[in-house]
């Protein structure tokens, strides 16, 4: 993609790089220590163009609506009775750029189901979402379908998204490319850094 233009209306989105899913957390990704350095690189282009997302887990499981409970029933060691709150912070080294970076909580997979996201980023005449974060089949692929449903250019960093799951991180980035191409991009940090002036 050596092609890769990002105009001044790009911001990075970087969903869920939190402490609750590393090592220590309910849900540890092998992956984040080793794409997190690469996120850092992004959020270090531009802070102040960074939009953080962080998933909040519910004090209780039936807090939940519908099948959300029966998750939590899984995963009651998640919920916020019971959980370390610490873990739901960013990662540190992310965490120390915010601000000037916005923070946008969120209690389920999108970052766009609560509704603040999108005109947040209307009234900035954002046009172009540059992606990172966990998980590359949860949380970035529902928060990037309803961010192509608003019709925004999407941008995944290859190199920048994590998974548990191998099989399923590999899939979703074909998906991306094959039946997503008009509207999702896929490219390494570099060739973002390199197409990426936001001044």
């Amino acid at each position: 993609m050596s092609d890769l233009a990002l105009g001044a209306n790009a911001v990075h989105l970087c969903i869920d790089m939190q402490r609750l899913f590393a090592d220590g957390g309910p849900w540890p990704m092998l992956w984040m220590t080793r794409v997190l350095p690469n996120v850092v690189r992004l959020v270090e282009r531009a802070p102040q163009r960074t939009i953080f997302t962080r998933f909040i887990t519910p004090v209780r499981g039936d807090d939940m609506p519908g099948r959300w409970r029966a998750y939590y029933a899984k995963w009651s060691n998640a919920t916020r009775g019971r959980l370390d709150s610490g873990l739901l912070e960013l990662m540190p080294a992310l965490a120390r750029h915010a601000p000037p970076a916005a923070v946008f909580d969120k209690c389920v997979y999108s970052a766009f189901a609560n509704g603040e996201l999108h005109p947040f980023l209307r009234r900035k005449a954002v046009d172009t979402l540059i992606v990172s974060g966990s998980e590359t089949d949860v949380c970035v692929l529902s928060s990037v379908l309803q961010a192509v449903d608003h019709g925004y250019r999407i941008v995944i960093a290859r190199d920048g998204v994590c998974s548990s799951s191998d099989e399923s991180h590999d899939a979703m980035l074909d998906l991306y490319k094959r039946r997503f191409a008009v509207q999702i991009e896929v490219a390494e940090v570099d060739q973002i850094l390199d197409a990426w002036r936001p001044g």
